[in-house]
């Protein structure tokens, strides 16, 4: 091994992938009473969290990593000298990345040959495990510590993901409803369609019927791959979910069908940190060029 992969909770990878694979995991907290948090993965489980809101339509909310958990996480690798990669969520979701770059800071002054690279992915969820996972790839094809910091900034701008919530509630609740609020009003019934891209969402469209939504999203997903002549065998897939994971693999297997390709598999499952705020019942589809085309 010649370089530490570390990533913030929104990369939603699990620890079937992430321990086997050695990614370090720096989780977010979350609370539903705005007093007691509990680190995601760790301290309540993906079950525990979207039942709470499935079923007691509790509110949670998130809180990101503070320097002191990064500092503890990068210490371990620097004393062995070895160099860090460490990939966060979009810096217009969270201070998730300050705070590593904080935490890079002050290890520097007591150790200040340490390589550490701290990169803003300007992902979330789905397509932040993505680009983990290339990473991952990369350090397995043994390319060097400067060759994948150079190829995770390039590869990080054709990251998207298309997805649908169960309704707007959650994102009104927390504030978040931004670029969507021309939807929201009082309808909370209505099902968009979501295009996360360059570190934003925007919307792709709006329903009223949770299987039309999911039929436009492929639609939309598509569409993007017709109008820029994009090959999607260049391409990784990834379907994320929070609460029901039997609708993904159907949600999955269209997608196949729709593309001519082939997912991932990588054992993930959308977290806290977007969670929080689509609610119990996000789906939706995550892509990134592979690193080798």
């Amino acid at each position: 091994m010649n370089f530490q992969i570390i990533s913030d909770g929104a990369c939603d990878l699990l620890p079937e992938y992430t321990i086997p694979n050695n990614v370090k995991v720096v989780p977010f907290y979350v609370t539903f009473d705005g007093e007691n948090y509990t680190k995601e993965g760790e301290e309540i489980s993906h079950d525990e969290f979207y039942r709470r809101m499935a079923e007691n339509h509790e509110v949670p909310k998130s809180s990101l990593p503070p320097a002191s958990d990064y500092i503890e996480a990068f210490l371990p690798y620097i004393k062995e000298d070895i160099p860090i990669i460490c990939i966060c969520i979009t810096s217009k979701f969270s201070g998730s990345y300050n705070s590593a770059c904080v935490a890079r800071d002050e290890i520097l002054e007591d150790y200040p040959n340490a390589q550490i690279t701290v990169i803003d992915s300007t992902l979330n969820t789905m397509s932040q495990a993505l680009l983990v996972y290339e990473a991952v790839e990369m350090r397995n094809a043994s390319y060097t510590y400067d060759d994948c910091v150079a190829k995770l900034t390039e590869l990080k701008s054709t990251g998207r993901i298309y997805f649908t919530i169960g309704s707007l509630e959650y994102l009104i609740k927390n504030g978040r409803i931004g670029k969507l609020a021309c939807v929201a009003g009082d309808k909370l019934g209505i099902q968009p369609m979501i295009i996360m891209k360059d570190g934003d969402i925007s919307l792709g469209g709006a329903t009223r019927s949770r299987k039309k939504a999911k039929e436009n999203v492929i639609k939309l997903l598509a569409k993007y791959f017709s109008e820029n002549n994009l090959n999607p065998q260049e391409y990784l897939f990834l379907v994320g979910t929070g609460f029901q994971l039997e609708e993904a693999e159907e949600f999955r297997n269209k997608i196949e069908e729709a593309l001519s390709i082939q997912c991932e598999d990588i054992p993930s499952r959308i977290g806290a940190a977007i969670g929080c705020h689509t609610g119990p019942f996000p789906l939706g589809v995550a892509i990134l060029k592979r690193y080798d085309c």
